[in-house]
């Protein structure tokens, strides 16, 4: 038997990297996969590279989508403002569907590799509104994951793992830091410029600044302002 096989959703965050990390760090032998779906933030797709490359993936996809087809979120629609004040509720900066999309094409790719778990960095915490990130949502998948799947009914039982659905962004960075993770590589920012500084002021930095401020960890993150 060769070394277990994951697959793991990577963004490019600072939640998908640490995912990443604790797959690693759980033996498995991880394959990254991002998706290049029309999304504002493009220097996302380069920090989501960048990680793979530091923590070892075995291979690392990006997976072209348009979702500006149907738009519906500030990130996929220019005439949408990202918010830069809080708000409440399923907030515009939510892409309908994005998730349910995301797993089921890294589930297609976990079966092609024999692989029996998707690592994904979904938090229910600081989790930004969004229903596609609440644990009753991943349950769901899971169990419809088994049901679609050839190596579901053969009874190779997939888990969708989520390792950071309970934990504070403070947790989360004191978790990833003991395992060695470099924030300095990862982008959060709704509306990050090409180069990838934060813009300091969306849903996203908020939660990123605080996080740090909390784990009393020194901020990385490079800011335009």
């Amino acid at each position: 038997m060769g070394q277990k096989r994951a697959v793991v959703l990577v963004s490019g965050g600072l939640d998908s990297t640490t995912a990443l990390a604790i797959a690693r760090s759980e033996g498995y032998e991880c394959y990254t996969i991002s998706f290049d779906y029309g999304q504002r933030m493009r220097a996302e797709l380069l920090a989501a590279e960048r990680a793979a490359q530091a923590l070892g993936s075995a291979d690392h996809k990006v997976i072209n989508l348009d979702l500006r087809a149907i738009g519906g979120s500030a990130l996929t629609d220019d005439s949408i403002d990202v918010p830069e004040e809080e708000t409440q509720g399923v907030p515009v900066t939510y892409v309908p569907a994005r998730n349910t999309v995301f797993l089921s094409i890294a589930l297609g790719w976990a079966e092609v590799l024999g692989a029996d778990d998707i690592f994904i960095g979904v938090n229910a915490v600081d989790y930004s509104g969004y229903p596609d990130c609440r644990p009753d949502y991943i349950a769901a998948y899971e169990k419809m994951a088994n049901l679609a799947t050839r190596a579901g009914t053969e009874g190779h039982t997939l888990a969708i793992r989520t390792p950071l659905i309970d934990l504070s962004k403070a947790e989360i960075i004191r978790r990833g830091t003991e395992l060695g993770v470099d924030y300095g590589l990862t982008v959060s920012c709704y509306q990050a410029d090409d180069d990838g500084r934060a813009c300091g002021r969306c849903d996203s930095c908020r939660l990123r600044r605080v996080g740090f401020e909390q784990a009393g960890v020194a901020d990385p993150t490079r800011y335009r302002l």
